[in-house]
């Protein structure tokens, strides 16, 4: 059965009209969401929110039903879609629970030897912006070399977050960044602050017989130790929640409330001034990662509270930006991508209000390696006269695929010396072929595989294959309630020998898991994706760990900042912004 179906006719593209629109290179519009849900967007099916935009984005072009992301979590899905490869070949999985960067003054980042598509864009004459969030890292070694920034990557212009929106960035919101490690100091420092007082009243008062120099050493390392961590989780609005425009920070910490707008300016502004083009315009939103920073216009709009306000700002931003396309003439040249880096955050709640994403008919959501809910996004894509308009393909494709792509449109020469995980989705979205060039997927959490997918080609099956799930908390419940984000290994997870296999053709909610009774094919299938994933191996060699312990520590000699240490805060976009919003 072909996995390509047409919602209407369509008429053959004119080989002629094909031809005219390639010899320009087009200019490519990635728009790419924070935490959304594949079930919060209106053609996945979503009809209670309002998101017309995206709809019609849909509706003019082609969307992938089986769009999946090479992680569960921003920091290595972004690092995969921007290279074109698994996250595990740039030393951006993590062995740890901390699988995300922490800080901007960390020294881990996407390495500087991998190269980005706006690397390969950029040398085929392409002027290139990102604008929002990177969360890619930004200094090595000195708090301005700057190694892994957004214009060491091949991006002309940068505007937005180094970092990533957190609830620290918004001042009377609850924590969020590694509340346990800090609340676990705190716990210790009052302890070391207690003991330190009880030996002052016994000295004092003669109970105890202890040395002045004793209780004042005791009494300097606590401060130390103090200092040394509150240093750094104290301070987390000032050190992370940064805005920048190219090297430079322009508001530290930043206003949150200002930022949709800002980026939605900037943004226009970009198409604007390129419209003779060709440009690489990534719009990485803010949106709709807590704490859902809303604008009045949308505030109590939606019929799904803050998270539902925030969704449908997000879709009205991206149809500022699709208007700011036709009103420079540029639509019928412009290749535009709309997606998610992962998916829905199911924990994210406050006061038992649920502040996250849904993901519609499938298992699980953001920080679950193998779960089709925190890897299947969605993907839409527009060209018109180049592809077909309401189309509706269901072959596995990767964020991965838009490396290839993209390089592809450009006519650039990708890298030789390296695996490229991705590939060319050009033929698939055109309709020249039928089915996906991907056999194998390989879903991570973190360094360690949770699962395989299998695109059997000659036949309707598609397999997956999961060594290692999560184990939700409460017990029960589709996610892990209690902690927060599900974890990647130890106690936390269940391994299973043989494998929990589904047939995600007819079972893509992953509910009904096959047995050697149920499954005759259930051994051919195993050993053939135990063979492949053996054979992926191979292709893996170690590189240094951006996400190791050392490199996702606060140094205070990285830390980018707009005064001189530690005073760091300014405003240089003022008051004096036009209000878009």
């Amino acid at each position: 059965r072909s996995h390509v179906h047409h919602s209407s006719p369509t008429v053959d593209i004119c080989p002629l009209q094909h031809l005219i629109s390639s010899a320009s290179k087009p200019n490519i519009l990635l728009m790419m969401v924070d935490d959304l849900g594949l079930g919060d967007v209106g053609c996945y099916g979503n009809d209670t929110l309002r998101t017309p935009n995206i709809d019609q984005l849909a509706k003019e072009g082609v969307k992938l039903t089986q769009h999946i992301a090479a992680a569960p979590l921003c920091t290595p899905s972004r690092a995969a879609f921007l290279t074109g490869r698994y996250p595990i070949r740039s030393g951006m999985g993590s062995s740890t629970k901390q699988r995300i960067l922490y800080w901007i003054g960390g020294s881990g980042g996407l390495p500087s030897n991998e190269t980005t598509f706006a690397r390969i864009l950029q040398q085929q004459g392409y002027t290139t912006a990102l604008i929002g969030k990177w969360h890619q890292g930004v200094n090595c070694e000195s708090h301005s070399d700057h190694c892994h920034h957004p214009l060491n990557h091949g991006f002309d212009y940068f505007y937005g977050m180094p970092f990533t929106l957190v609830n620290e960035c918004q001042v009377g919101e609850n924590p969020f960044l590694n509340v346990r490690v800090s609340t676990k100091y705190w716990l210790y420092s009052q302890i070391i602050a207690l003991t330190v007082l009880t030996l002052l009243i016994g000295k004092l008062t003669g109970l105890f017989l202890v040395k002045w120099k004793a209780i004042i050493c005791f009494a300097l390392c606590g401060f130390l130790f103090f200092i040394s961590w509150f240093s750094s989780y104290g301070f987390v609005r000032y050190w992370n929640c940064i805005l920048m425009r190219n090297h430079d920070i322009s508001e530290q910490p930043m206003k949150p409330e200002r930022a949709a707008s800002n980026v939605l300016k900037e943004a226009v502004s970009f198409i604007e001034r390129n419209k003779h083009g060709p440009f690489l315009l990534f719009v990485s939103f803010l949106h709709v990662h807590t704490p859902l920073v809303t604008t009045e216009k949308f505030l109590g709009k939606s019929r799904h509270g803050l998270y539902g306000d925030n969704v449908e700002e997000m879709d009205w931003m991206v149809g500022r930006i699709l208007d700011a396309i036709d009103k420079a003439g540029l639509k019928n040249n412009t290749f535009t991508y709309f997606t998610s880096d992962h998916g829905g955050y199911l924990e994210a709640h406050k006061q038992n209000v649920p502040l996250g994403g849904w993901n519609g008919i499938y298992k699980g959501g953001k920080g679950m390696g193998g779960w089709e809910g925190g890897i299947r996004v969605p993907g839409i894509f527009r060209w018109p006269g180049v592809l077909p308009a309401d189309t509706v393909i269901d072959e596995p494709t990767s964020l991965m695929d838009i490396y290839p792509t993209v390089a592809h449109l450009a006519a650039g020469i990708m890298p030789q010396d390296r695996v490229i995980d991705g590939r060319n989705l050009m033929p698939l979205l055109q309709g020249k072929v039928q089915h996906s060039e991907h056999e194998f997927m390989f879903h991570y959490c973190g360094l360690y595989l949770h699962a395989v997918r299998w695109h059997q080609k000659d036949s309707a099956a598609l397999w997956k294959a999961h060594y290692t799930t999560p184990v939700f908390q409460p017990e029960g419940a589709g996610g892990c309630y209690i902690s927060g984000i599900c974890s990647c290994f130890g106690e936390d997870v269940t391994h299973h020998d043989p494998p929990l296999l589904f047939d995600l053709s007819s079972d893509p909610a992953e509910i009904k898991p096959l047995s050697p009774a149920t499954e005759p094919l259930f051994d051919t299938v195993i050993s053939r994706i135990e063979r492949a994933v053996q054979e992926h191996h191979r292709t893996l060699t170690p590189v240094p760990q951006q996400l190791s312990g050392y490199n996702n520590m606060w140094k205070p000699w990285l830390q980018p900042c707009c005064g001189t240490f530690p005073f760091c805060w300014c405003d240089k976009e003022g008051d004096s912004d036009q209000k878009i919003l």
